[in-house]
């Protein structure tokens, strides 16, 4: 049972503790896309821990906690979570990937 509780948590684990990038507390739960971006691109540019360039650290971490909060996130949540990858391209000076 301690194996499955380990498991459950693992995805929360790796958002609060991430090996590339620190990221600001409650920076998921904002409810401003640009707030979360900007938040994102200060964490993955301040970060001398990650592999990428620092716009693929932050999308990946983004899309990790998109996929891994899944059914659980309101939809509401995910739109702005959604808005955000696009306002971090826009941060970045990225176009939007079909």
């Amino acid at each position: 049972m301690m194996a499955t509780a380990h498991k459950e948590k693992w995805s929360a684990e790796v958002t609060e503790h991430s090996d590339a990038l620190d990221l600001e507390e409650h920076v998921f739960e904002q409810h401003d896309p640009k707030a979360i971006a900007a938040s994102l691109k200060r964490s993955a540019e301040r970060s001398d821990r990650r592999k990428a360039e620092p716009f693929r650290s932050a999308m990946s971490m983004l899309t990790f906690y998109i996929n891994r909060a899944g059914k659980n996130l309101p939809d509401r949540q995910k739109k702005v979570l959604e808005d955000a990858k696009d306002e971090l391209r826009a941060a970045f000076g990225r176009e939007k990937e079909d």
